[in-house]
C-alpha cells in the first residue's frame, strides 16, 4: 500500500511536469508565429517616380516599370515604386525639380533636359559627334565618368544614375530635302541639347517640345522637322506620315537616359535597399538599351516594306563640316567661361580619344571588310 501511495504521487509529479512542459510548448508554438506575422506586418517603404513619359509609353516607361517590378522581387516586396507619367503630373520637364524638392523619389527622363538651369548636365546625355554608346558606357563606369555626374547633380541634391540608352538616333523627320545650309534658315525645328545650340548657330529656328505634343505640332505646321528617337520609336509616332525626309544621326550618338534619386531619401534608405534599388536601376538601364537596339533593327527593316514613301537621307558633307565647326566653336565658347563644363568636355575628349582607337580597329574595321 505504501508502495501503491509512492507510485501515485510519482505518477501525479510526472503528469504534473508533462502539463507544464506541454503549456510551455504551447506558449513558444504561439510565439514564433507572432515573429512571423510582424515580418510579414513590417511597413512597405513605398516611394513614388515621376517619369517625362506618357502612360504606356513603350521602350522608355517600359524600362521604368522593369525596374520597379525588380525592386519589389528582389527586395521581397518590402519596397515599392510606384509611376507617374507625365499624363498625370503634368510636368514633363519638370523631373529635377521636383525630385530635387522631394516631391518624388525619383524620377525618369533625359540629363539633356536641364540644360538651362546648368549646361554640364548635357554630357550625361550625349554630345554632338560624340562617344558612341559602348565607349560612353565604358567613360561612365571605369573612365570617371559617374563620379563627374554625381559632382554635378550634388548641387541639385539628387543622385543620377544611368537609365537607358538608345543608341544612335536618327537626325530626324523633315518636311522637305535638305541640300543646302540655306535650306536650314529659318527652319522651325524640334531637337534638344546642345545639338540645339549648333544648329541655331546655322539659323534654325529651335524649339523643344514635349513628346506626347510632337505628332501635334509638326501636323499643324507649329515646327518643319523633328527629331525623336529612332525607327525604335518614330515610325510608332507616326511622323512618317507628314514629314518623309529621314536623315541619319550626328547629334545624338548614344543618347542616355537618367534615373534621379532624391539624395536626403536615397541616403535614408537600409543599405540592403540602396543596393537592390542601385542593381534594378542598372540592370533595366541595361535591357533598354539591348531592346532600342532590336526595335530599331525590326522598324529600319519594315520602312521599305510599309513606308516606300520615306526616303533614307544623309546630311550633305559641306552641312555636316558647318555642323563639326559650330559644335567646337560652341563647346571652345562654354568651357571658357564654365569650369564643371570644361571638366567634364575634357575628361569626354581624352576618353573618346583613347576608346576610339579600340572602335576603329575592332567594330569598324570588322564592318567595313564586310560591308565591301
Amino acid at each position: 500500500m505504501k508502495q501503491m501511495k509512492s507510485f501515485l504521487k510519482l505518477f501525479t509529479g510526472l503528469l504534473v511536469l508533462i502539463t507544464f512542459l506541454g503549456l510551455t510548448a504551447c506558449g513558444e508554438q504561439k510565439q514564433a508565429p507572432t515573429a512571423e506575422v510582424a515580418k510579414v506586418e513590417k511597413e512597405v517603404i513605398v516611394w513614388k517616380l515621376a517619369q517625362t513619359w506618357g502612360t504606356g509609353f513603350p521602350i522608355f516607361g517600359d524600362a521604368v516599370i522593369k525596374m520597379a517590378d525588380m525592386v519589389k522581387a528582389m527586395s521581397n516586396g518590402e519596397m515599392e515604386i510606384r509611376i507617374d507619367s507625365s499624363n498625370k503630373h503634368k510636368a514633363a520637364f519638370g523631373i529635377l525639380d521636383m525630385v530635387n524638392a522631394g516631391q518624388y523619389e525619383m524620377g525618369h527622363s533625359a540629363s539633356y533636359y536641364w540644360k538651362g538651369k546648368d549646361a554640364s548636365t548635357m554630357f550625361f546625355t550625349t554630345m554632338p559627334f560624340g562617344m558612341i554608346a559602348p565607349e560612353q558606357y565604358a567613360w561612365f563606369y571605369y573612365g570617371g565618368g559617374m563620379e563627374l555626374m554625381k559632382k554635378v547633380y550634388d548641387k541639385h541634391g539628387v543622385y543620377s544614375f544611368p537609365g537607358g540608352n538608345t543608341g544612335n538616333q536618327m537626325g530626324g523627320w523633315f518636311r522637305k530635302e535638305i541640300n543646302t545650309l540655306d535650306d536650314l534658315k529659318g527652319l522651325k525645328m524640334r531637337i534638344p541639347g546642345f545639338a540645339g545650340e549648333v544648329l541655331s548657330k546655322l539659323g534654325v529656328v529651335v524649339t523643344n517640345i514635349p513628346p506626347g505634343e510632337l505628332y501635334t505640332a509638326l501636323d499643324r505646321g507649329t515646327i518643319d522637322a523633328l527629331e525623336w528617337v529612332g525607327p525604335s520609336l518614330d515610325l510608332n509616332m507616326g511622323f512618317q506620315k507628314i514629314a518623309p525626309y529621314y536623315y541619319t544621326g550626328w547629334h545624338e550618338p548614344a543618347t542616355e537616359l537618367q534615373f534621379l534619386v532624391n539624395q536626403a531619401k536615397f541616403d535614408a534608405l537600409p543599405k540592403h535597399l540602396q543596393e537592390i534599388l542601385t542593381v534594378a536601376m542598372e540592370l533595366a538601364a541595361y535591357d533598354m538599351y539591348a531592346r532600342s537596339y532590336h526595335e530599331s533593327a525590326v522598324n529600319l527593316a519594315s520602312i521599305e516594306k510599309d513606308f516606300p514613301e520615306v526616303k533614307i537621307r544623309t546630311f550633305p558633307a559641306p552641312i555636316i563640316a558647318a555642323m563639326k565647326k559650330a559644335n567646337e566653336e560652341l563647346l571652345t565658347e562654354a568651357a571658357a567661361s564654365d569650369a564643371s563644363f570644361k571638366e567634364i568636355l575634357d575628361s569626354q575628349t581624352a576618353y573618346m580619344k583613347m576608346a576610339r582607337q579600340w572602335t576603329v580597329i575592332s567594330d569598324y574595321a570588322y564592318l567595313k571588310d564586310n560591308l565591301e
